[in-house]
């Protein structure tokens, strides 16, 4: 039972660290709180359905269109909707909530409230310490890990990611010194639409895919994000991974436990707004920073 909480706390915690990431990106940059981003997830989720289970793609293509297409959709959604009123805090969080209740309604009109399911990217399961892990599990702890990595690589290593650095610590003189924070925005947009999607990539082919799935993990990153301190990039992945691990225990470990997953992250975030506001890993609210 160890080893089984471990994997799946693992692939719970990378997806939730996916999603989380993306969101403190936004805010950490943008002082956005896109209570829409895990539409973006949702989108990627039924995108890939479409094109594998209707149009007969392979998993692999249709995963990388529903990629680009998320993160295109997400630049639109950027520049029509919320650039133009990013400095209303209020205004934002009502349009991108209303982003993500309309995405839901869209698709309950189409494909109904049915459950449906997705192909894995690899069939088959290899033996671990006596326990059956599938080649799917394997791929998205991998793939959630290397791209976790990747992406801290590219905020300190390059040009781009040390711009988005500037900008979140000072907008204001990062474009006296010529740099466009406008667009710096609207770059971290795609980045973090992206991903929300990569994140339905190695999750969908393992949970079931449905028009209410983005609610469950907006508590969670939400949680994740206050958790590890608020603007802090390696903060909301330690807390997306203690929360994954808390869910898989509650649902291993506590009869009907499937049901206080939501429950729990919101007892751990009101418990740290309490007891340390800035989270484990952030600082003071006025000094939040990347």
């Amino acid at each position: 039972m160890f080893e089984s909480i471990v994997i799946n706390g693992l692939v719970t915690g990378g997806m939730y660290a996916l999603l989380a990431v993306g969101f403190a990106l936004v805010f950490g940059v943008a002082r956005i709180i896109n209570m829409g981003h895990t539409a973006f997830y949702m989108a990627a989720a039924f995108l890939i359905y479409i094109f594998t289970k209707m149009l007969g793609f392979s998993i692999i293509i249709a995963a990388v269109i529903a990629m680009i297409v998320v993160t295109l959709l997400a630049l639109g959604y950027f520049k029509a909707a919320i650039d133009r009123v990013k400095q209303h805090e209020l205004a934002v969080m009502l349009i991108t909530m209303s982003f993500a209740i309309l995405l839901q309604e869209i698709l309950l009109v189409l494909f109904s409230g049915d459950y449906r399911g997705i192909n894995p990217f690899f069939e088959g399961y290899v033996e671990l310490v006596g326990i059956r892990v599938t080649y799917q599990q394997l791929f998205s702890i991998g793939t959630s890990i290397a791209c976790l990595v990747a992406l801290l690589l590219v905020l300190t290593r390059t040009r781009i990611g040390i711009a988005i650095r500037a900008v979140s610590q000072d907008a204001e003189m990062t474009n006296a010194l010529g740099i466009n924070d406008s667009f710096i925005c609207f770059i971290t947009m795609g980045i973090s639409a992206f991903l929300a999607a990569l994140a339905a990539v190695v999750i969908a082919p393992i949970n079931l895919v449905h028009p209410y799935m983005w609610s469950p993990p907006l508590v969670v990153i939400l949680a994740a994000v206050v958790l590890g301190g608020l603007g802090s990039i390696t903060g909301s992945i330690i807390g997306a991974f203690i929360l994954g691990f808390v869910e898989v225990i509650l649902v291993t470990l506590v009869p009907g436990g499937g049901f206080l997953r939501g429950v729990a992250s919101l007892v751990a975030m009101i418990i740290v707004l309490i007891v340390k506001p800035e989270g484990l890993f952030g600082v003071v609210f006025e000094e939040e920073r990347l």
